[in-house]
């Protein structure tokens, strides 16, 4: 592989989903020297349209190798790289990596089967593991990240042993645009008491769908405000989140990596179940782990 592309002099690595993309210019000292985003996510790209697309990443950020990361190997991305199977590290990661071109490659996603259910991540596991690689988390540690689709996950000396997904952020969205609640939901949403009392109800009663329903309900009787239901419903949802990812048998520290505007809250909730959060930056967590593959190649 190290002779299809050479990395020490610079390249571009993006984190490519499927609404949004993040492209960054890194220099040969590692560091990120250029970055955008936009919403070029995979299912805004026509068919056929990936080489156009990455092109088009080359005429913002240069002519320099692309390493690609996240739905852009899916099924409905440029080509498919197939699932890495847990335990995963960043070896294992590099090692099947996927080539459409001379100077670009796809790191696969990881797959997890075992106590009964299959599962799936892509995007999140550079995070991870760049976490771990760089000490930002332990090589044996917990961690929840959340998203469109939040993971919560085991690592064990460094490598993604299991995880399970909660598809807390998409139920969020499909409420918010499609569901009898809509109306309710078009505010800010804040780690305020409305959240937090949102979280120790469904903490405490683990009735999502009848507790959503009242929130309605609340509100058309005088109970709660409407200013309060976005907050208060996301509290519903990302408590239910936080009361699954705890059957997980472990006391560590829970590290919450992500988007700042996520984390926060997922740490409130980790709070209000009584529980030690840490914040990590999305971010950085994936450009060190993308860096540490780019050193294997």
């Amino acid at each position: 592989m190290g002779e299809r592309m050479a990395l020490a002099d610079g390249f571009i690595a993006v984190d490519w989903g499927t609404t949004n993309r993040r492209a960054y210019r890194i220099d040969r000292s590692g560091s990120c020297a250029q970055e955008f985003e936009d919403d070029r996510g995979i299912m805004s790209v026509p068919e056929g349209g990936f080489p156009d697309a990455v092109r088009a990443i080359r005429e913002r950020l240069g002519d320099h190798p692309l390493l690609l990361a996240g739905m852009i190997g899916s099924n409905r991305g440029w080509v498919e790289a197939p699932y890495v199977p847990c335990p995963a590290g960043t070896e294992e990661l590099a090692r099947a990596l996927v080539w459409p071109g001379e100077r670009e490659a796809i790191i696969p996603g990881v797959s997890y089967v075992g106590q009964g259910r299959a599962d799936v991540m892509r995007g999140e596991e550079v995070q991870l593991l760049g976490g771990a690689a760089t000490g930002l988390i332990g090589a044996d540690a917990f961690v929840c990240h959340p998203g469109t689709h939040n993971k919560w996950t085991l690592l064990r000396h460094g490598k993604i042993q299991a995880f399970g997904t909660v598809m807390t952020g998409e139920l969020f969205s499909l409420l918010k645009e499609h569901s009898i609640l809509s109306d309710l939901l078009q505010g800010p949403v804040e780690p305020n008491e409305a959240f937090k009392r949102g979280v120790r109800v469904a903490m405490e009663r683990g009735m999502l769908p009848a507790q959503l329903f009242g929130v309605r309900a609340s509100v058309l009787l005088d109970q709660a405000s409407k200013e309060d239901a976005p907050s208060y419903t996301s509290g519903l949802l990302i408590g239910t989140d936080v009361r699954i990812g705890l059957t997980w048998p472990l006391s560590a520290r829970i590290a919450v990596m992500g988007r700042p505007e996520l984390t926060r809250l997922y740490a409130a909730a980790i709070v209000e179940a009584g529980r030690e959060p840490i914040e990590l930056d999305g971010e950085r967590c994936f450009l060190a782990g993308i860096q540490k593959i780019a050193e294997m190649i």
